[in-house]
């Protein structure tokens, strides 16, 4: 049986602004590999449309300040992009997931340049230095993995 998972998505202030079920793929010792489908309506971002039932294979890290979303069409192998969020790393347990967002993310379609999203949203957030630093550390790592097609699926 494969184990099933709740991903909670906290806003900086670690409220759940969101939760949703995902299965678990892979562990590693500071990291999860986990399969969700889209349980939202349409929603055009503009510069991606993401549907109910779109395929994501998400990826938690308990070490580093990002996550980062492969984006599928559906449940079949077409693939639309990687979404990756700024975000405090995450705590990870056998049941559950809890990353608080730092509004800053990054879209790294297939093909073309990564779309740096939120930047104005991210300084209003009220964070210590340290915070504020690691959150650009960590666009600045996701911005080199896009460059080097390095970003996982």
């Amino acid at each position: 049986m494969v184990p099933e998972i709740t991903v909670y998505k906290l806003d900086a202030n670690g409220r759940v602004v969101w939760q949703y079920p995902a299965t678990v793929l892979d562990r590693r010792p500071h990291a999860v590999r986990l399969e969700a489908a889209f349980n939202r309506d349409r929603v055009d971002l503009g510069y991606a449309v993401f549907r109910r039932g779109d395929r994501f294979v998400e990826h938690f890290y308990s070490d580093r300040w990002y996550n980062v979303f492969a984006v599928y069409d559906g449940p079949g192998p077409a693939f639309k992009g990687w979404y990756c969020n700024v975000c405090r790393p995450a705590e990870l347990t056998e049941t559950a997931v809890r990353c608080a967002d730092l509004a800053l993310d990054l879209w790294a379609p297939p093909t073309g340049p990564p779309l740096v999203l939120d930047e104005d949203e991210f300084e209003a957030l009220d964070l210590s230095a340290a915070e504020r630093r690691n959150g650009r550390e960590a666009l600045q790592t996701l911005l080199h993995l896009a460059a080097a097609n390095q970003l996982p699926t």
